[in-house]
């Protein structure tokens, strides 16, 4: 038993390449519309022909009937094959090239006919429509074949039907005529399909060019890919297009930024406003790793163009790695300050030991009262009056830390703040920078100090920081605000430059303001403005018999 090979199916399939399946399409398409027009070109002039042709016939028909003589010779004599009306009828059938003039009386009998033998014979289509006066334009198809036709009645001299005339024109010749036409209307569009196909090649090759000859099934797994990235990666990306318009967000961006979908198709002015963010997305700040403050986030910046004429940007939150830095900072800060300290401990430890050895308990308890009391006293006055805790002990940190550092860091007597703070954690950002910076421009120098004054208008904070250093020339004194710009030396962990720039945003969040300007006695005063940051007091209940009044007054004295 012989085994029979499998009958192997040919199967068309489309090239993989994008060129080749666009070009293929484009030259279907245009070879369908090639043929399409052709067709419909066709259909109406072979009608157009065949109204030509039964018209041509109809005028001859016209033509002859108008002869008078033709009516009385039909009138008056019999059919013949040599008399006038056949004369008559051949003369002008070879003067106009019809292919029959049939001369009929009212019994359909024929008095001329190309074919003589056919004289006094009856026709073979019926002609009532024109002896009865009316005028026939028709195809049809009689004893000389396929015709167009047309027939009119015949007239004597009195008006009357004697009857009428049939001329005919070969259907071969109308057929003819379409066929002949045909060659040069295929020459069009055979003209036309190579143009299409020229320029679906010149199409295809750019399409080429721009998807670097890739399949559609890699397109789309590039384009399936991209948003799988896009989406995916902790980065936030933002593609503007060549009109600056912001085209595409991924989902980091629009945490970072602070916007959605409504953004798309907007610029970054219209979209974020002013600031440096804006400015580094569209373009107008260059460089790399660009430092910029978006609300509260630290955010690092880089812009590069696409051959499109827009541009791709990337930006990485900063926030936790500059908070990291400033504790590193201040860690730092705190272990000098500890080492210096440690050699102090060990002094007093020693003076200790010495009083007690030698018995002086009175002079060792004096002693160690002293110490203690300095930094308890220190740690009071910030309480009473700084009532936010968190407030208050970073105050206390800081001035153990500049005591350390040689500073004097002293809290105006001027400073109440109540504890009724609506964002905390926001002021303590703001007085720990600028306090970080006084305490940089004062190390080094001779009686240096720090104040920091913090009052209440009503709901509004106005946080005042002075200092003892070189103070801030005129000509930088908005320039130090600039993100990014820092006269310091950049740490190991970063970059500076930010900390004024996150002062001020968090003052304008809040409708305020931070400027600087020249402090009394020299140096540099530091002046915040925080509307609305105090909550609505609320009433403290009052003792019996003490009015509400009293109670609050006593509250705000607190």
């Amino acid at each position: 038993m012989r085994s029979t090979s499998p009958v192997r199916r040919l199967r068309l399939r489309l090239p993989r390449r994008m060129f080749s399946q666009v070009l293929l399409m484009q030259v279907a398409i245009a070879a369908g519309v090639a043929v399409l027009a052709t067709g419909l070109f066709l259909a109406p002039l072979s009608r157009q022909l065949d109204e030509e042709a039964m018209r041509r016939a109809l005028a001859i028909a016209e033509t002859t009937a108008q002869d008078p003589q033709i009516a009385e010779d039909v009138r008056t004599t019999a059919p013949d094959r040599n008399g006038p009306v056949q004369r008559q009828a051949e003369r002008i059938r070879r003067a106009t090239h019809a292919e029959y003039i049939v001369v009929l009386d009212r019994d359909w009998v024929r008095w001329s006919h190309p074919t003589p033998s056919e004289i006094g014979r009856r026709v073979s289509t019926d002609p009532s429509d024109a002896l009865a006066g009316k005028e026939v334009m028709e195809i049809d198809k009689g004893t000389l074949g396929r015709s167009a036709r047309g027939k009119v009645p015949l007239y004597d001299a009195r008006h009357r039907v004697v009857g009428a005339v049939s001329v005919g024109i070969a259907y071969d010749s109308v057929r003819a005529r379409l066929i002949s036409a045909i060659p040069g209307l295929f020459a069009y569009a055979g003209g036309a399909l190579a143009v299409g196909a020229l320029a679906a090649w010149l199409i295809s090759r750019r399409v080429q060019r721009q998807t670097r000859d890739l399949a559609f099934s890699d397109i789309s797994a590039l384009l399936a890919e991209r948003e799988a990235m896009l989406h995916g990666i902790r980065e936030a990306v933002v593609a503007l297009d060549r009109g600056g318009r912001i085209r595409l967000l991924n989902d980091e961006a629009r945490r970072l930024l602070g916007i959605g979908d409504e953004a798309l198709g907007r610029t970054p002015d219209e979209a974020l406003g002013a600031g440096r963010t804006t400015d580094v997305l569209a373009g107008r700040v260059s460089g790399t790793d660009l430092l910029t403050v978006r609300g509260q986030r630290v955010l690092i910046a880089n812009r590069m163009p696409t051959g499109d004429g827009g541009a791709v940007a990337t930006l990485r939150d900063r926030t936790e790695l500059e908070q990291l830095g400033r504790e590193l900072d201040s860690t730092r800060g705190l272990i000098d300050a500890l080492r210096a300290q440690d050699h102090e401990h060990a002094n007093r430890m020693h003076t200790l030991l010495g009083l007690l050895e030698l018995e002086m308990y009175d002079d060792a308890m004096e002693f160690v009262g002293e110490v203690v009391g300095d930094h308890r006293a220190t740690a009071e006055q910030v309480a009473e009056r700084i009532r936010d805790p968190l407030l208050a002990a970073l105050l206390v940190g800081k001035a153990t830390v500049a005591a350390e550092r040689g500073v004097a860091l002293w809290v105006s007597e001027h400073t109440r703040l109540p504890d009724r703070l609506v964002d905390p954690r926001g002021l303590v950002t703001v007085v720990g920078n600028l306090v970080d910076n006084a305490l940089d421009a004062v190390a080094g120098t001779p009686h240096a100090r720090v104040e920091v004054e913090l009052r209440t208008e009503g709901r509004t904070v106005v946080l005042g920081v002075r200092d003892t250093g070189p103070g801030v020339p005129e000509g930088q004194r908005e320039l130090i605000f600039t993100e990014g710009w820092s006269t310091k030396k950049p740490p190991a962990h970063g970059k500076r430059g930010i900390g004024l720039s996150l002062v001020r945003r968090l003052a304008e969040r809040q409708g305020g303001s931070a400027t600087v300007g020249p402090a009394a006695g020299g140096g540099a005063e530091f002046t915040v403005v925080l509307p609305e940051a105090l909550a609505e007091r609320e009433l403290v209940p009052a003792a019996p018999g003490e009015p509400a009044e009293a109670a609050v007054a006593e509250e705000e004295a607190r």
